[in-house]
């Protein structure tokens, strides 16, 4: 029986937008539901660039990106958020109460009646290595994600890439996993250089294998997987035992199943009116990088006054028989903070 989640908002996209829209929505006392593709909140921020500084967060000269994230996830810890990560939302439909059903890709079904679309460019959808039988694998040893690390404990795992994600999992599953191989098409890795001095320590030690100048063209097994075929530039064709293989290629951001719900979408974006950030659809917002109307910013921070507003807007819809008045949480504070209290 699949999982069934009822909440007042469902945030569709768990990034840096998302999350905040859940401390506007918490000032307000509504529930939120957050559900991402990605295997932990953050998005991009997270996944492509954790390490790289942003400079125009208000009240931050500079700030890594990671640790934004960080700081959100501090900052709505007083509102008990819930995630459902490394599923993304396929489908919504209209129920009789009134309330929208979101059913995620593994049949997990969120209630509530609003929806904030916060996807920033998109679902993010991993770039798979073109090897003809890898579908058929997926689930079954091969991964494009690790979201459990401890999956990997005492297994024999192979890493393509050589970015900071294949160099960080590399360095990381190394204390796990019995045997770790790092394949990479060039003998140059685009990741840290901290990171790839690591890797080379660990290749140099034996702890892992290196084989760089190659790349994985066959997986083989009967319904698991039990090894990988390697083509070398100079030494030809050879396999490994493989319990895991985890391509890490970086990620495509794609509107997905986002483009049939109805929305107006113009040029991969969907239209909202400025008012509350509202698409067509009564009870649906889209803020941050996934929304365009006129002077239009893809910035983080116009994402954060976005859900601001939507989250004033989507009260009458959670709470239609309540009156909304706007405090400030220098008076107010706010709940679960030490030695504050929220008043409504």
């Amino acid at each position: 029986m699949h999982k069934k989640i009822e909440t007042d908002i469902i945030i569709i996209g768990a990034g840096p937008v998302g999350l905040f829209a859940v401390f506007e929505a918490g000032l307000l006392k509504m529930r939120c539901h957050l559900i991402d593709a990605l295997p932990q909140p953050g998005g991009q921020l997270t996944e492509i660039y954790p390490k790289k500084p942003i400079y125009d967060i208000p009240g931050y000269p500079s700030v890594l990106a990671g640790d934004l994230v960080q700081n959100l996830m501090q900052q709505i810890a007083p509102f008990n958020p819930g995630f459902t990560l490394g599923e993304r939302a396929e489908n919504i439909e209209k129920q009789e109460d009134g309330r929208w059903c979101v059913t995620t890709t593994r049949g997990t079904q969120h209630l509530a009646p609003a929806i904030f679309i916060a996807g920033g460019l998109g679902s993010f959808e991993p770039r798979k290595p073109p090897i003809d039988n890898i579908e058929k694998f997926e689930d079954h040893g091969v991964e494009y994600f690790v979201r459990n690390p401890e999956d990997y404990k005492n297994s024999r795992v192979v890493i393509a890439g050589g970015g900071d994600s294949a160099l960080d999992w590399t360095i990381y599953l190394a204390e796990l996993a019995d045997q770790i191989t790092l394949i990479h098409r060039r003998t140059e890795f685009r990741g840290a250089p901290d990171s790839v001095e690591k890797v080379m320590e660990l290749a140099e030690s034996g702890k892992i294998k290196l084989i760089t100048n190659a790349q994985v063209v066959g997986l083989q097994g009967n319904g698991k997987l039990n090894g990988v075929v390697i083509q070398h530039d100079t030494d030809g064709e050879f396999e490994v035992a493989a319990d895991h293989f985890v391509p890490l290629f970086g990620l495509t951001p794609k509107l997905g199943p986002i483009a049939d719900w109805g929305l107006t979408i113009d040029k991969s974006a969907i239209e909202v009116n400025t008012t509350d950030y509202a698409t067509n659809v009564p009870g649906i917002y889209a803020i941050g990088d996934i929304n365009t109307y006129p002077g239009k910013l893809k910035l983080i921070l116009c994402g954060f006054h976005e859900a601001t507003l939507a989250c004033q807007s989507a009260f009458k819809v959670v709470f239609p028989d309540k009156k909304l008045s706007f405090k400030y949480t220098t008076v107010t504070g706010i709940e679960g903070m030490p030695g504050r209290l929220f008043r409504c």
